[in-house]
C-alpha cells in the first residue's frame, strides 16, 4: 500500500467507524422503542425501516450532490446532516412520539446515504481493483468494532431494568404507566445529544483534512474500449443484477444483526442478557473481516469468497430454524460470519469497468441498502403472523439469489475483468 494512501484509509476507516456506530444502534432500539412506545414486532421494525429507505429516496440525489460538492466536502455534508438527525431525537423523547423518533432515524439515513455513496467508491478505487475486497474489508473492521460496541453503550443505557419495567407496567393505572414509558424515553436524550455534537465535529475535521479528491469516473484504455457506445447505466446488466443482490444482502445482515435480540427474548432468554446478542453477531462479521483480510486476494478470488459466504449462510439460517433455544440464537448470530465478507464482495463485482458511469453506479448500489428497510420489516410481519423463528425463512431464496450472483449473475453482460480473478498478492 503506497503511503500516500495511508492518511486517506485512516479517514475513511474513522467514517467507516461512524457507519457502524450509528447503524447498529437499531438493534437496540427495535425492542427499546417497542417497550417505551407499546409497539408490536411489525411495528418496532418500522426502526430499520425508516433508516434504511432513506437510502432509497436519496442515492440519486446523492450523486448529484457529489457532482457538486466532491468527495471530501460531500462527506462532510453527509455528517452534518446526521448530526440534525440525532438532534431530532431529543424533542421526540420529550414528547415520546414515536413519529418523531422515525423522522430522525430518516435524516440519519438520509445523511450517511451521502457519506456512504461517496466512501465505498473511494476505498474501492483508491487501489487495484483485485485488492478491493482486501481494503473494504478493513474498512469493515472499524465497521465492526463500532457495531460490536454501539449495541453495549446504548443498551445499556436504554435497556436498564428493561425486564422489569416491561413486566412492572402490566399491571399500572394508565396514567403511572405513562409517566414510567415517559422516563424510559428520557433515555436517549443525553446519548443522542453528544452524538450530534460529536457528528458535527467530525463534518469540520473531514472538512479541513488533507482527503484527495480522486477521479471516480477516469477510464482506463481497456474500459474506455468496452463502454464505447453506452449511453446509460442500464446498459451494464452486472450491476443491475449487483444492485438487487446487494438489496438482498443487506436485508439479510440487518436481519441478523437487528431481530437477534428480540428473537433471543422470544426464545425465553431474559432481555437483560438478549441486549448482548447483536455484539455476538458483530463480533463473527469482525472476525469474517480479518479472515477477508488475510485471505484475499492472496489464497482465495473476491468470486470464490461470495460463493462460500452465501451457502455458509444459508447452512447457518437452516440450523438456526431446525434447532430451539440458545443453540438457535447462536447459529443466527454466526450469520454474522457468513455476511460479513458479501459486501466487500458484491461492491467491486458490480462497480468494476464502470468508468465515467461509477458515480450513477455507486448510488445505484446505495439504493440497494434498502434492503434494510424493506426485508426485515416483512421479517416483523411474518413473525406477528407465524413466529419470529419461522420468520427467518424469508432469508433463505436471499442466499440462494447471492449464490448465483457470485456463480454467474457478476458475468452478465460482459467478459469478466481479469483483475477480479486474480489470486495475486496485494
Amino acid at each position: 500500500m503506497k503511503r500516500s494512501n495511508t492518511k486517506a484509509i485512516v479517514i475513511i476507516g474513522i467514517l467507516f467507524f461512524v457507519f457502524g456506530f450509528i447503524t447498529w444502534l437499531g438493534s437496540v432500539l427495535i425492542p427499546y422503542f417497542k417497550i417505551a412506545c407499546q409497539l408490536n414486532n411489525l411495528e418496532s421494525y418500522l426502526v430499520a425501516f425508516s433508516f434504511y429507505i432513506s437510502y432509497l429516496v436519496m442515492a440519486i440525489p446523492s450523486s448529484r450532490v457529489l457532482r457538486i460538492t466532491g468527495y471530501k466536502k460531500g462527506m462532510s455534508l453527509g455528517l452534518l446532516i446526521m448530526s440534525l438527525g440525532a438532534l431530532l431525537f431529543i424533542p421526540a423523547a420529550y414528547q415520546r412520539s414515536y413519529q418523531l423518533f422515525l423522522a430522525g432515524l430518516f435524516v440519519q439515513g438520509t445523511g450517511l446515504a451521502i457519506l456512504q455513496t461517496a466512501s465505498n467508491p473511494y476505498i474501492t478505487i483508491l487501489g487495484p481493483i483485485e485488492s478491493a475486497a482486501r481494503r473494504i474489508s478493513i474498512m469493515g473492521i472499524c465497521n465492526g468494532i463500532a457495531g460490536i460496541t454501539a449495541p453495549l453503550i446504548l443498551g445499556a443505557i436504554t435497556l436498564r431494568n428493561a425486564d422489569a419495567i416491561k413486566a412492572s407496567i402490566i399491571s399500572m393505572p394508565a396514567i403511572e404507566k405513562a409517566k414510567v414509558l415517559d422516563q424510559l424515553a428520557h433515555r436517549v436524550i443525553i446519548p443522542y445529544g453528544l452524538m450530534a455534537f460529536i457528528l458535527a465535529g467530525l463534518a469540520i475535521l473531514i472538512f479541513f483534512s488533507g482527503l484527495p479528491e480522486l477521479d471516480a469516473d477516469a477510464e482506463d484504455e481497456t474500459v474506455a474500449s468496452a463502454n464505447t457506445g453506452k449511453t446509460s447505466i442500464l446498459q451494464f446488466p452486472h450491476l443491475l443484477l449487483g444492485v438487487l443482490t446487494l438489496f438482498l444482502y443487506v436485508g439479510v445482515e440487518v436481519i441478523a444483526s437487528d431481530t437477534i435480540i428480540s428473537y433471543g427474548v422470544s426464545q425465553g432468554i431474559p432481555l437483560s442478557t438478549a441486549k448482548f446478542f447483536t455484539s455476538c453477531t458483530q463480533t463473527c462479521m469482525l472476525v469474517g473481516y480479518v479472515i477477508g483480510i488475510i485471505c484475499i486476494p492472496r489464497y482465495i478470488s473476491q468470486v470464490s469468497v461470495l460463493k462460500l459466504s452465501s451457502v455458509t449462510g444459508l447452512l447457518f439460517v437452516l440450523l438456526s430454524l431446525a434447532t430451539h433455544g440458545i443453540s438457535s440464537v447462536a447459529f443466527v448470530a454466526l450469520l454474522g460470519l457468513a455476511n460479513s465478507l458479501m459486501w466487500p464482495s458484491i461492491w467491486p463485482l458490480a462497480i468494476d469497468s464502470l468508468g465515467r458511469f461509477t458515480k450513477t453506479g455507486s448510488s445505484l448500489l446505495i439504493m440497494a441498502v434498502s434492503g434494510g428497510a424493506l426485508i426485515p420489516l416483512l421479517y416483523g410481519w411474518l413473525a406477528d403472523k407465524f413466529s419470529s423463528q419461522h420468520a427467518y425463512w424469508i432469508v433463505v431464496p436471499c442466499y440462494l439469489c447471492i449464490w448465483y450472483y457470485a456463480k454467474a449473475g457478476h458475468k452478465a453482460g460482459r467478459a469478466v475483468s481479469p483483475d477480479l480473478l486474480t489470486l495475486n498478492n496485494l
